[in-house]
């Protein structure tokens, strides 16, 4: 199934790549939403002395991964769906993980170069230092669970969604709400009514915003965050139940057509 796997995966990239309208949306737009921000409160600093742009950065990095996982393989599912490609590949002795695992392969390799991105925006053009290794051990656990949490979560919202023309609008509405409630474009959060706080705290995207300002900002930098503290703990804790969740879901919502119950 490994071997399945990976050419399903090799397939799906070059697919991918085929679409340019596709890359570029994936690719430049969270970098423009990024550079936008960043040279609109560029000149501003938190009350530790952190520039603005830097704290924009760390938090992006959630964004360009939801933007990715999530949008990219609940859209990516639907289309499959709604064209006639799952239900050839049923025909096929692939079995259903092998193909859902190749679409995985796709949204990590997306998430790494997003990621990259948007880190290279910040180091080039917002003078943002780059963590110690010890740091870069939390990303990457913080990175890992993020992208399985959003993707599995992407394949489970695509059954709902009924046309896959509209599969774009209708899984934005979640992503674009979340950015706001979740400390990504608002920062601190503090700034939020108690109860958006609350409600976001419920979901992962907090959490991965959190975990990645860790990263990249001093730790004086966590008396702007809800209690004062980075709470690494917490972040691994909600990433991972949100893990399961989406994989509960995933088994239980996927199928092959749209006919299907």
């Amino acid at each position: 199934m490994i071997a399945v796997s990976l050419s399903r995966g090799h397939v799906e990239l070059l697919q991918f790549l085929r679409d340019r309208t596709a890359v570029v949306f994936t690719f430049f737009f969270p970098a423009l939403l990024l550079l936008l921000f960043g040279t609109i409160f560029g000149s501003e600093s938190t009350d530790q002395g952190v520039a603005v742009s830097r704290v924009f950065t760390a938090s992006m990095i959630a964004y360009g991964i939801l933007n990715t996982a999530f949008v990219t393989m609940g859209a990516g599912l639907a289309m499959d769906r709604e064209d006639g490609t799952l239900k050839r590949l049923r025909g096929t002795p692939m079995p259903a993980s092998a193909y859902l695992i190749g679409k995985g392969l796709l949204v990590l390799g997306l998430s790494v170069a997003e990621a990259a991105v948007l880190i290279g925006v910040g180091v080039l053009v917002f003078d943002m230092p780059l963590p110690d290794a010890a740091h870069w051990l939390t990303f990457g656990w913080i990175f890992l669970l993020s992208v399985f949490a959003c993707s599995t979560l992407g394949i489970a919202v695509s059954a709902l969604v009924k046309n896959a023309r509209n599969a774009g609008a209708i899984l934005n509405v979640p992503v674009v709400a979340l950015q706001f409630v979740s400390g990504v474009f608002i920062h601190p959060m503090s700034q939020l009514p108690d109860w958006l706080e609350k409600v976001a705290s419920i979901f992962p995207v907090r959490w991965m915003a959190q975990g990645f300002r860790y990263v990249f900002l001093p730790d004086g930098a966590q008396t702007q965050e809800i209690g004062g503290a980075w709470n690494l703990g917490t972040v691994a804790m909600v990433l991972g139940v949100w893990c399961v969740i989406g994989l509960i879901l995933c088994l239980v919502t996927f199928r092959w057509s749209s006919r299907d119950r």
